[in-house]
């Protein structure tokens, strides 16, 4: 295969991965996309190598739309395609969308069309890639398939809202929480419902980055008029990780007038992020607070029956034989990343049919021995208040209790600030490990022990040895 890469491609494809590996994970990014290898980037296309067809398919379903979304921030010049292949079969990911959405409509029917765009003529007439303005759509991520339990039903309620309604009532949704516990799901079954309903209406989803990145190509080609009217004229803006555009001023200053110019018209947004509107660091505080005009949804960490119940709907769907045990084993080990917990089985159904054997507790435990090992490393918020609680001789009941004493209040700061830290857990959830506080109060602690660890060397030592202890 003939090598047909610029000088700069490889180090592109670095970034590239890099920016993956921290967005997915170490787990994820070692078992799904590492493998993969760059064949050519030519004529704003980049073309993907993956070891199998099975690793095309299911980095093509989970994968695409944010490696697309990379190498248009990463590249230099203008990447307008993303393609994966594998030996034999190709299959273009991220600019073109499957030929059948959920409901199985052909994509030449123009009252089922699988996009997450209705294209104004314009567009059209003067673009023939249509999807290079958003993001593509899972056809997995439907209400229907979206396992509904007590950390999520607040956000999925508002969420089939937003899309059964005609009349605009929840302006903006701001749905947030941790990676992979479903937002974007959401955001997907909110977009397909709505073209299930009335494919006339114009949807975009796509994501911050992406939106950042169409925002600059527009001033690069002293098109932003164009750029103007394509989002201000949809029916429905969804944006994803809204939290990307932290720091990013004039992109910032574009999606707030484009903003308020759709909720003037009253034409529905919807916006995901990692953290409340309040929590959004590097965002304006005009921003913010228009974030926060609507509903502000959180989607809390999973419970085990939730994630038990995730993994039945899955094999379900895979239609492979799981033992309980085995899926009641990676409920109970697995607890911060849906996103994970899915690849984990995977994993553990991708060994069974290339290798052959039956999937036990054994073998589960042997497939995924580098991440249940991660997970066991893992420090616990509940190990962080044992740990400050002993370091400050104070009781352990002193983390959840109402005592505002300095000597009981400065440790309970300590503890929370080393749970932003060192969990994945969103502020209200630390809140509500120490006796049900508001996030506010979290948010508070963090800055207060960031400034006394910035003018008391003792003190900041003090956190240092704690971190150590508790990594160690």
């Amino acid at each position: 295969m003939s090598d047909k890469r610029p000088v700069s491609s490889d180090k592109q494809w670095a970034r590239v991965r890099a920016r993956l590996r921290q967005e997915f994970g170490e787990s994820v990014y070692r078992n799904w996309l590492k493998p993969l290898t760059m064949d050519r980037v030519e004529n704003g296309k980049t073309v993907i190598t993956a070891p199998t067809p099975f690793m095309r398919d299911r980095i093509e379903a989970q994968f695409g739309e944010r490696g697309r979304a990379a190498w248009s921030v990463e590249s230099a010049e203008a990447i307008v395609d993303v393609e994966i292949i594998s030996a034999g079969r190709t299959t273009k990911i991220a600019t073109d969308e499957a030929k059948a959405g959920p409901d199985g409509a052909d994509a030449d029917n123009n009252s089922g069309r699988n996009e997450y765009l209705t294209p104004s003529p314009r567009v059209a007439a003067s673009d023939p890639d249509r999807d290079a303005l958003g993001g593509s759509l899972d056809r997995r991520f439907t209400f229907d398939n979206f396992v509904v339990g007590k950390p999520n039903e607040l956000a999925y309620a508002a969420a089939q809202r937003v899309s059964g309604s005609d009349v605009v009532a929840l302006n903006p949704l701001f749905l947030y929480g941790g990676v992979g516990l479903g937002k974007t799901h959401l955001m997907h079954a909110i977009a397909w419902d709505i073209r299930r309903r009335d494919p006339s209406r114009r949807v975009i989803y796509l994501s911050a980055e992406k939106f950042m990145y169409q925002f600059i190509r527009a001033l690069r080609f002293k098109d932003t008029v164009a750029f103007k009217e394509q989002f201000r004229s949809v029916h429905v803006l969804m944006i994803d990780d809204v939290q990307f555009i932290g720091g990013k001023d004039s992109t910032q200053e574009e999606f707030f007038h484009t903003f308020n110019a759709l909720v003037d018209q009253n034409r529905q947004v919807v916006i995901s992020a990692d953290k409340s509107p309040t929590d959004l660091e590097g965002v304006e505080e005009r921003l913010r607070s228009r974030l926060g005009w609507g509903l502000v949804a959180d989607i809390h960490p999973t419970t085990y029956e939730l994630r038990l119940g995730i993994l039945q709907s899955k094999v379900e769907k895979l239609g492979v034989e799981i033992p309980p045990r085995v899926m009641e084993f990676l409920a109970h080990k697995i607890t911060s990343n849906v996103r994970e917990m899915e690849g984990a089985l995977n994993r553990i159904v991708a060994h069974a049919t290339l290798v052959g054997r039956d999937i036990t507790l054994e073998t589960t435990q042997e497939v995924l021995h580098d991440l249940l090992r991660a997970y066991d490393r893992r420090v616990t918020v509940e190990d962080i208040q044992r740990q400050v609680a002993t370091h400050f001789q104070i009781r352990l009941a002193d983390m959840h209790s109402a005592r505002r004493s300095r000597a009981v209040a400065r440790p309970r700061q300590v503890a929370m600030y080393l749970a932003k830290q060192l969990t994945q857990h969103s502020l209200p959830d630390i809140g509500r490990q120490f006796g049900g506080r508001d996030h506010t109060t979290v948010l508070h602690a963090v800055k207060r022990i960031d400034e006394l660890r910035s003018v008391d060397t003792h003190f900041n030592d003090e956190v240092d040895l704690l971190r150590r202890m508790l990594e160690s």
